[in-house]
């Protein structure tokens, strides 16, 4: 299931409302002795947390297919960076950060538990066979995500950590186990999109002026939806590296840079076009029809992030009437 980006929570009743972390999604697959780890891409994660793979084996049920986050704690913070860490091709290298920083496995629902299919049972059904599955096992690496019907329990989640929750989900309780649907709703602590960098423009010294960012239309072209020019020094040093692998692509097959203009007809779509591969996460505040009305600020990148979940949906921002009135002074 996936979860669409809103201002507010859906108001009580006919909802489940659960802290969002800042992990790797993932879905459990055990059928006896084989066990893999799927991302929400559909790539396998097993290898990478060997540690995990080990926990869920160690599981008295045979078949399992539990859905939830894979995380690693650094201190008090859940670390996104260590996560990335473990996407690393030598197994040695793997091997010793899963003995030093081992990983969580945050548990938030159940599509099948034995040989019981549960992916057309309610939420609360399958929350309660998730909870039921839970206190029969042993270990602290597999742990319950924390749920509530308040409202006033999930703002407070987003009040009360600070920056340590990535925000906080609310599901439909009625409803089955949804796949590749957005029918969850999601508030995040900040206001990012995850884009495909479709091209970028070089400043007068050679180097990278503004990433250039897209989403993908109903068509499946890639659209133009704003740039990206707040990168720190660090990240822009690196950056002619990281992306000079992926030039010659087709860039924006949708709405692209510039476009035909009278005055400078030769400049107008000037840009260096890439292929569709790397993923940012940015930050922003607005968004009028389909764009990002002001420069956005690079966050990170998305290895686990499939650029074809990189969709418009995620703009599902525009500007209200009331928030207009209220930019204005009139409100």
């Amino acid at each position: 299931m996936e979860a669409l980006l809103v201002d507010e929570l859906p108001e009580p009743p006919g909802w489940q409302y659960e802290p969002k972390w800042d992990g790797f999604r993932a879905i459990i697959d055990k059928e006896g002795d084989d066990i893999e780890i799927w991302s929400k891409s559909g790539k396998r994660l097993g290898r990478f947390f060997p540690e995990m793979i080990e926990q869920i084996r160690e599981m008295s049920e045979k078949r399992l297919m539990l859905d939830g986050e894979l995380v690693i704690p650094i201190g008090d913070r859940l670390s996104f960076a260590a996560l990335q860490a473990r996407l690393h091709p030598a197994a040695s290298r793997i091997a010793k950060l899963s003995r030093e920083t081992p990983s969580r496995l945050i548990l938030f629902d159940a599509l099948s538990i034995g040989p019981q299919d549960l992916r057309h049972q309610p939420l609360s059904h399958r929350r309660e066979a998730l909870r039921n599955l839970r206190s029969s096992m042993t270990g602290s690496s597999l742990m319950l995500s924390p749920a509530s019907l308040s409202l006033e329990q999930a703002k407070s989640w987003l009040t009360e950590t600070g920056g340590a929750l990535d925000g906080v989900i609310a599901k439909p309780v009625d409803e089955p186990y949804r796949a590749g649907e957005r029918a969850m709703r999601k508030v995040k602590q900040l206001r990012t999109a995850d884009c495909v960098v479709g091209g970028y423009r070089k400043s007068n010294g050679g180097g990278v002026a503004s990433l250039l960012l897209g989403l993908y239309n109903a068509a499946g072209q890639l659209d133009l939806v704003g740039f990206c020019s707040g990168l720190d020094g660090g990240a822009r040093k690196d950056l002619l590296q990281v992306l000079e692998p992926f030039r010659g692509g087709p860039g924006f097959t949708g709405k692209a840079p510039g476009g035909p203009s009278r005055w400078a007809p030769d400049k107008s779509g000037d840009y260096i076009p890439l292929t569709h591969d790397l993923v940012a996460e940015v930050i922003y505040d607005q968004v009028t029809a389909h764009r990002f009305r002001h420069g956005t600020r690079f966050h990170r990148w998305r290895p686990d992030k499939d650029p074809e979940q990189c969709t418009l949906d995620q703009l599902v921002r525009e500007i209200q009437p009331k928030e207009l009135i209220q930019l204005m002074g009139k409100g």
